[in-house]
């Protein structure tokens, strides 16, 4: 059974999988592209961290930074290898828009890549609602990055 919990990015396996992200980032996306947090940043008080897991094994991460009252914004999703394929990347994003709804957001952002390697991620996002949008917060247009908005 899987079961989704607040977590702390510090623990050390949620470390390895933000390391094991943010080194797939880096391979995939110009330095300057590069918009995923390490474990440090995701302790800012304005971002939540979820886990998914299976008894203790850590399959998947997920978290809302605060940009508004009334906007979130989805960060540091990503899925342990072994864990691909299953079912829990969507599991995860249920229950993040879930909470989003429960902060009385208006509107859930996220920024991903425009890359072949984040194909999976765009499609699962869109058939969740999500659809193009403009750079939103500090983000600024570029080639590598694909901005997203989902009204709640």
């Amino acid at each position: 059974m899987i079961r989704i919990e607040r977590d702390s990015p510090a623990g050390d396996d949620v470390r390895q999988l933000l390391d094991r992200h943010l080194a797939d980032m880096f391979a995939t996306y110009p330095a300057e592209s590069v918009h995923a947090l390490d474990h440090a940043a995701l302790m800012e008080p304005a971002i939540t961290i979820w886990t998914a897991r299976e008894g203790a094994t850590l399959l998947a991460s997920g978290a809302l930074r605060e940009i508004s009252p009334t906007q979130g914004e989805i960060k540091s999703m990503c899925t342990a290898q072994p864990a691909r394929g299953r079912g829990v990347a969507q599991l995860l994003l249920t229950y993040l828009i879930g909470e989003a709804r429960k902060r009385n957001y208006e509107e859930l952002l996220l920024e991903t890549g425009t890359q072949d390697f984040f194909a999976p991620a765009r499609r699962l996002y869109a058939r969740n609602g999500f659809i193009d949008c403009p750079p939103f917060a500090d983000y600024r247009t570029d080639p590598s990055s694909a901005f997203m908005r989902l009204k709640l």
